[in-house]
């Protein structure tokens, strides 16, 4: 009992920590601040979906995976990297909201856009959540282990979920002008943010190049 229990603590923790719901809290809010709180509900829900099918899919496959296209985790991070300072740079300019959310068509693709990149991925579920739950299902030997760590990602999830809904009032208390402002402070993070993700990425791959040439 205290072994499952141990583990259930380790996957909550964890992905807690590597999911952020506080910190993505911010960027959704500027994001999503030409939205209304419908429409700001719908886009957590699918972004909360699309991350929970996108972990679990990686939990039982990531490793065969990543082998067959022959992918690391650190390339996985510049990616991110990159998607994260684009997506920075956007909000540092306040181009995330522009005339495309007039129409409704389009502001159903722009929710679908952003639920899916860059809010599900790679700022939910990041290299950092991604390799847990591959690492963590490896580790889960019995069938109450595997239970307990999807039941984690839910949990953890739906957490993330209530977070980000939540949000709503907060937006409409801030108004159009403090919603600019935050949209242009959270942009300057995201690209800090983004620049540690591929210099993370990078610093290994760098490292088995110069390894590599060293041994010959």
């Amino acid at each position: 009992m205290d072994q499952y229990l141990s583990f259930a603590l380790l996957c909550l923790t964890s992905f807690f920590t590597l999911m952020n719901p506080l910190g993505i809290m911010p960027v959704f809010m500027s994001m999503t601040a030409s939205l209304s709180p419908v429409e700001r509900r719908n886009t957590a829900k699918r972004a909360v979906i699309v991350a929970f099918i996108t972990l679990i899919a990686f939990a039982f496959s990531g490793q065969l995976l990543f082998k067959f296209f022959g992918i690391s985790v650190d390339s996985f991070r510049m990616v991110g990297g990159i998607i994260f300072f684009m997506m920075g740079y956007d909000m540092l300019q306040a181009r995330l909201s522009k005339v495309k959310l007039s129409k409704s068509a389009a502001k159903k693709e722009y929710i679908s856009d952003i639920s899916i990149t860059p809010l599900a991925i790679p700022m939910i579920c990041g290299p950092g959540a991604i390799t847990n739950s591959i690492v963590l299902m490896a580790d889960s030997e019995t069938p109450i282990q595997k239970a307990i760590l999807i039941g984690s990602i839910i949990l953890v999830l739906l957490t993330t979920f209530l977070v980000l809904w939540g949000s709503s009032p907060i937006s409409k208390w801030l108004g159009e002008t403090g919603n600019k402002v935050m949209m242009r402070l959270m942009g300057l993070i995201v690209m800090v943010i983004a620049v540690e993700f591929f210099f993370s990425g990078l610093k290994p791959i760098l490292l088995d190049i110069l390894s590599e040439a060293s041994q010959r």
